[in-house]
């Protein structure tokens, strides 16, 4: 299948259990308020994604009581085929949450965008087919979150996370924006590193092309469904209705130039362009399973940080693309924004 040659994990269903960390004892309650957020930068999309997204905001225990405090915000990116509320599952929220926070790490915003398509996902990638998700991140959110709940309002303050399709957003986005984020953590990012080759279903090609409308795709499978998302996000094409994208496979052919843009997306090729803006960062996170069909790009990627001096944290940990994902984020991912950004009444690094 095409998707697995651009490293993009299968699971056996859309939802997937995960393993949850231990209740933590006396861990207090966080809120959590589901809103829309209208992003502009999705407007006119030409797959007729919304551009109203569904935001879910977790607010750290006392928040409503400290009416003059302000908090630090981290920014989680779902994966492919599920959003934000499969992913609050996932990762046992609010749960991990509380116990978290009950555990020491300071307190800090959650933010958990929507990013789900048509094709289910998003590739949090800039395109006239699904919109500009990118900017949908890092500038429409961000501006809306700092002017409706009380931040603190700078990148020294701001972490970008996320899991598999999420952590690829987490990558890229971190990759341009070191003006907007602090800190970044990646969690099994996928999509690092097309491949130049890999086998070609003429049947798949037969039955996406067959289709007439994005909507008749929700009939497909998951490996053909991400094929249309990735084309809709890395290859658009506005003069190609009704899906409007080009496939990376025509009349059982490979094509070339299709693929170099989707190798233009891939991180391992954009980092020599971007490492100057990966070092401005305050703290720079990576991980991934041992039994992850991703981990070789995620090595791959920690030894391109380190070939240009990068200071991160890599770790290869105990299990599966997804079965230790909430225990991460519980006891890594947290701590280690509450360790990385900056909170009121610190000073900023750099």
């Amino acid at each position: 299948m095409l998707l697995l040659g651009l490293g993009l994990s299968t699971p056996g269903a859309a939802q997937v259990g995960t393993n949850a960390p231990p209740v933590v004892a006396g861990a207090k309650p966080v809120t959590i308020e589901r809103i829309k957020v209208h992003a502009p930068s999705i407007e006119g999309s030409l797959e007729g994604d919304s551009a109203d997204r569904d935001v879910v905001v977790i607010l750290p225990p006392g928040y409503a009581a400290a009416r003059h405090r302000r908090y630090p915000v981290v920014y989680a990116l779902h994966g492919y085929s599920i959003g934000a509320e499969q992913w609050m599952t996932e990762i046992h929220v609010p749960q991990t949450v509380e116990g978290a926070f009950a555990q020491g790490i300071k307190p800090m915003i959650l933010v958990l965008p929507d990013s789900k398509t048509v094709h289910n996902g998003s590739m949090y990638s800039r395109s006239v087919t699904t919109g500009d998700f990118e900017t949908f991140i890092a500038r429409d959110l961000v501006r809306y979150i700092d002017d409706h709940y009380r931040t603190v309002p700078t990148r020294e303050s701001r972490g970008l996370a996320g899991h598999s399709m999420g952590g690829y957003g987490t990558t890229r986005i971190g990759m341009k924006y070191p003006d907007v984020f602090g800190a970044i953590y990646m969690l099994s990012p996928c999509c690092l590193s097309p491949r130049e080759t890999f086998a070609v279903d003429q049947a798949v090609e037969a039955k996406l092309r067959a289709l007439r409308s994005p909507g008749e795709a929700a009939t497909l499978g998951w490996g053909e469904r991400a094929q249309l998302a990735s084309a809709a996000a890395w290859s658009p094409n506005p003069k190609a209705p009704p899906l409007f994208l080009d496939l990376p496979v025509k009349d059982g052919k490979v094509q070339p130039d299709v693929l170099a843009r989707w190798t233009a997306n891939a991180p391992l090729a954009m980092i020599d362009q971007y490492a100057g803006n990966l070092r401005r960062y305050r703290g720079i996170g990576l991980d991934v399973g041992d039994q992850d069909g991703l981990k070789d790009d995620a090595v791959k990627l920690h030894e391109a940080l380190d070939r240009y001096g990068i200071a991160h944290r890599f770790a290869i940990y105990p299990g599966t693309h997804t079965s230790n994902v909430a225990l991460r984020i519980q006891n890594q991912v947290l701590p280690f924004f509450s360790e990385t950004l900056v909170f009121p009444g610190e000073k900023s690094g750099r």
